[in-house]
């Protein structure tokens, strides 16, 4: 069984139509997978509660069911609904690169899906500092599920031309928003514990972040 519908027509909305974050909105509050511009990449997301949705946006990357999926919010305010702690570091965290390319480990709230957590304890989160993104988050009114809108091991799209090459067929819309200013992912901290240990160092140099808490 396929994850996605056959002839399945992938939609382009532009982001200067006025209705453009409504229509994907709808998409996504719908269970449909969108993908959309971010600070760092382009996207491809769907409601973080919807354990149907977040499964078929693993099918339909080729992602391996045991990579957790990352979360992104609209702002801390959406922390409660995603994590069930947000320690001092975390916050300090958040007070310094927020919005931005730095994804925080964090304890995993018990109402999030197995599938988003890959059956974990923990979630990666973070708010990024794109107008469209947030605008999109904030009309859904709910934390998203997403993760580059590429087919596993390919390259992340800076664009929407990217993003078809690789999901074309497979999701149902992207909002064209032009080219991500950022172009590298975000870098991934884990602050469980108190304790800062950096899991990938890209958008944000280690080095920055560990002055920033000096």
């Amino acid at each position: 069984m396929t994850s996605f519908p056959a002839n399945l027509k992938t939609r382009i909305i532009n982001a200067d139509d006025s209705r453009a974050i409504s229509i994907i909105a709808d998409e996504i509050r719908r269970g449909n997978l969108a993908a959309f511009p971010t600070d760092t990449v382009y996207g491809v997301g769907t409601i973080a509660s919807n354990a149907e949705a977040v499964t078929r946006l693993y099918n339909v990357k080729g992602r391996r069911m045991q990579k957790p999926i990352p979360i992104l919010v609209k702002g801390p305010e959406q922390l409660p609904l995603v994590a069930r702690e947000v320690n001092d570091l975390a916050n300090l965290l958040i007070e310094k690169f927020w919005p931005g390319a730095l994804t925080l480990i964090l304890p995993r709230h018990p109402d999030l899906p197995d599938v988003i957590c890959a059956g974990g304890d923990t979630i990666a989160v973070r708010m990024p500092a794109h107008v469209l993104t947030l605008a999109l988050i904030r009309e859904v009114g709910s934390p998203l599920a997403a993760t580059s809108a590429n087919q596993s091991g390919k390259d992340s799209p800076l664009d929407v031309h990217g993003v078809l090459l690789n999901l074309k067929g497979r999701i149902e819309v992207v909002l064209d928003g032009g080219m991500c200013p950022g172009g590298i992912d975000s870098t991934v901290v884990d602050t469980t514990g108190g304790v800062l240990r950096v899991l990938r160092e890209t958008a944000i140099p280690a080095r920055v972040i560990r002055e920033a808490l000096e």
